[in-house]
């Protein structure tokens, strides 16, 4: 049988771990998702993700795991970001700076037992090699259980598979082929 998640889950587990050493919430937006620091109307860092869908919270959350301590007072965490209708040589930039956040966001998705596909985000008609993509995420999330995570990211994946009881993460629970892969299926 299949497991229903619920964002609210990953806003408790996010905050719990979170929220007392680097005063981050995770919100629930209505519009595109957005990071932003705390400013007058905010004592706290909001990272806002898009319409209640789990699957943005974990991609928003691997953003904010990736950006460092600066970039994290920064709106967005001071990137760029081209909407849908990107060029080629657009696309292939994006792509670069997203091997990583969706590395950890395959990690974090998976230790919650959630399905993970990449995501190329543009639906403008371009040409994307999206197994190519594919090749290079796997290859950054390999990395990782070799080499290990940052420390934020092994807590949020110990505080993930506590709540949701999943196992260790190893490389074999990676299904390079099929690639759209969770622990429930």
């Amino acid at each position: 049988m299949s497991k229903t998640f619920y964002y609210q889950d990953l806003i408790h587990i996010f905050e719990s771990t979170f929220f007392n050493t680097y005063n981050t919430k995770l919100i629930c937006g209505n519009d595109e998702p957005i990071y932003l620091p705390e400013d007058s109307q905010h004592p706290f860092h909001r990272i806002v993700f898009a319409h209640g869908f789990y699957a943005s919270a974990l991609h928003e959350i691997a953003h904010w795991l990736v950006a460092g301590e600066k970039r994290r007072l920064l709106e967005d965490y001071g990137y760029w970001y081209e909407p849908d209708g990107r060029t080629a040589c657009q696309q292939a930039e994006f792509e670069k700076v997203e091997i990583v956040p969706q590395a950890i966001e395959w990690a974090v998705a998976m230790s919650c037992g959630f399905k993970f596909d990449v995501s190329a985000d543009n639906l403008s008609g371009i040409e994307i090699d999206r197994l190519g993509f594919k090749h290079k995420v796997h290859a950054q999330l390999l990395g990782y259980l070799e080499k290990g995570f940052s420390a934020r990211t092994a807590a949020l994946l110990d505080a993930c598979a506590e709540f949701y009881n999943t196992q260790p993460l190893t490389p074999s629970m990676f299904n390079y082929i099929g690639m759209n892969t969770g622990m429930n299926k």
